[in-house]
């Protein structure tokens, strides 16, 4: 089991999702928690689940905002140092997604996508490295599937995550002298309110996550706690000899050919 006991985690998206499931995660191995995220009712929700797992309610830090912000960006960083005095690990988790192609992008649209996906995850890490240069620290982003392969119909998602995992890359060879590891995560479509924002309705939901039983080698689907565990391993000491991977969770579908 992964040992994050008294670790200082920020993670992005917490008020949902993968960020949400990986807060609580973190709570359960002892970590202390930095958790951000814009709806603030679910972010409060995410904090009752951390104190259930094992995180007191004194060792969470909950700033409520847009990750593009830069002032929140700042007092993201500020605050958690303030608060725990160190920063011992970054988890990039914060993402958006919409349905469009070439030809029906908007472009307006586009650029959020980009400032949430990519400009946002830069913007914070290049504020967290002197933090984590110190804590020998480790940067998680999750990136996707759409990374690695061309999902049709999600050309500004596919792209943002491709630029997510070439980041892992670069910072990883940038920080490795200064033994910060940077990994990344790519999950295969996992039940989230991602369907719902990017606009499907219950049943269209339902209708794609059976299908995609049969896209997955393994023949199921994904779970929110799988790429939890995983993202806690890459930020553990278990991780120590890890840096610059991209960490496929998504049952096998990255072996697979389109069909």
């Amino acid at each position: 089991m992964p040992d994050l006991e008294g670790k200082v985690a920020i993670i992005t998206g917490a008020s949902s999702g993968i960020g949400q499931g990986t807060a609580v995660e973190f709570a359960r191995l002892g970590a202390h928690l930095a958790l951000t995220g814009r709806n603030q009712e679910n972010l409060q929700a995410t904090a009752k689940a951390c104190v259930e797992a094992g995180t007191p309610q004194d060792k969470i830090l909950l700033i409520t905002g847009d990750i593009c912000d830069e002032e929140l960006q700042k007092n993201l960083v500020e605050q958690t140092v303030q608060k725990f005095g160190r920063i011992d690990v970054l988890v990039n988790n914060a993402g958006t997604a919409h349905l469009a192609t070439i030809e029906t992008t908007d472009m307006s649209e586009y650029d959020t996508l980009m400032n949430v996906n990519v400009r946002s995850v830069v913007a914070l890490t290049q504020l967290c490295v002197p933090h984590l240069t110190v804590t020998k620290g480790a940067i998680v982003n999750v990136s996707s599937l759409a990374g690695l392969r061309a999902i049709p119909g999600m050309l500004a998602y596919n792209m943002s995550k491709a630029a997510v995992d070439q980041f892992t890359r670069c910072v990883a060879i940038e920080l490795a002298s200064k033994h910060v590891r940077v990994n990344s995560v790519s999950p295969a479509e996992v039940p989230t309110q991602m369907q719902k924002r990017m606009g499907l309705d219950d049943e269209q939901v339902a209708q794609l996550m059976e299908h995609l039983k049969s896209v997955h080698a393994l023949g199921r689907n994904g779970e929110v706690s799988e790429v939890a565990r995983t993202i806690a391993f890459l930020a553990s000491a278990d991780a120590s000899f890890i840096t610059g991977a991209q960490v496929p969770v998504d049952g096998g579908w990255h072996l697979k050919c389109p069909r």
